[in-house]
């Protein structure tokens, strides 16, 4: 190839790039950068970016005095370490049962992964703020089953129940992982167990959980930057309340810029929500070496 076509063949590629390259730095790089730079300053949204002074590393000292930022994080573990578990285990629970070959199956895989497509959205949220309200539903059915209504929101336990229950409600997409995972482990493995007498449940832990490990491995990570970033729910539904009992960090990072305008203290509070899915996202990789089985792994053990 001539030095003239593979000079054109790099200005092609980098045409075809340039509008990603673009937008990352403008829409990525940039505000990262800048974020970081203004959780040094005692910047305030309503005023101008000169008016901004180098603080330096106070807004970081000082959160760590502040009540609110302490309850806000304790809420924030509250809610990942409770919903990330049960959420993966429940759409584990529901792939292997849309796994089976049953007629019709593939409709009712459709009906199940809709609330992951809907569940994330603000007409929802307001949804489930009226279903979970003193009249709303829920309620309503309580009445009518002869029980009495419970204050799903105005109670801290109940309103923290409300929005895990949302995040619960969200599990198509790690099913339909899990699902691709469970149609990728070899149907020969079964018959083999089948042949030795093994039942299914021994069959679900020997085989089909182990081969599953880098799915699940996967679908951790992705569940867990997820529900450090959690916005919707809190703020729509209560609001972070009562009590600040479901004022997650997301919800305290949007209110310190856009309520109380502490841009500088709002940046801050952003760097170290990412610093601490960073760590959670590093040590699940570091960990990985001693629950996460691989096929690759398996075929070279068998070949030595």
């Amino acid at each position: 190839m001539s030095g003239a076509s593979i000079y054109a063949s790099r200005r092609a590629g980098s045409l075809y790039i340039a509008p990603f390259a673009i937008g990352f730095l403008l829409f990525t790089a940039f505000p990262f950068i800048a974020s970081f730079i203004l959780s040094l300053t005692d910047a305030r949204l309503q005023d101008q970016l000169g008016d901004a002074h180098f603080i330096g590393w106070h807004n970081y000292a000082g959160m760590w005095a502040d009540a609110t930022f302490r309850k806000s994080l304790g809420v924030t573990f509250f809610y990942v370490f409770v919903t990330v578990p049960l959420k993966l285990a429940f759409a584990l629970l529901i792939a292997v049962v849309l796994n089976f070959k049953l007629r019709g199956i593939g409709l009712f895989r459709t009906a199940f992964y809709l609330p992951s497509i809907l569940g994330g959205s603000v007409a929802i949220a307001v949804v489930w703020r009226f279903v979970f309200a003193s009249d709303g539903l829920v309620n309503q059915f309580l009445h009518g089953a002869g029980f009495g209504g419970i204050n799903w929101l105005g109670e801290p336990s109940t309103a923290m129940f409300s929005i895990i229950l949302l995040r619960l409600w969200q599990f198509g997409s790690a099913m339909v992982v899990f699902l691709a995972g469970l149609k990728a482990i070899p149907e020969d493995l079964y018959e083999a167990a089948d042949l030795d007498g093994a039942s299914r449940l021994r069959q679900f832990w020997m085989i089909t959980l182990p081969l599953l490990t880098p799915v699940l491995f996967f679908n951790f990570i992705m569940q867990i930057v997820q529900a450090f970033q959690e916005f919707n729910g809190p703020y729509i539904i209560t609001g972070g309340g009562p009590m600040k009992s479901t004022y997650l960090l997301p919800l305290m990072i949007y209110e310190e810029a856009f309520k109380y305008f502490n841009l500088g203290y709002s940046s801050a509070l952003s760097w170290v929500l990412f610093v601490i899915i960073a760590l959670f996202t590093a040590l699940a990789f570091w960990s990985q070496r001693f629950w996460v089985f691989y096929a690759q792994e398996r075929s070279d053990k068998g070949g030595h």
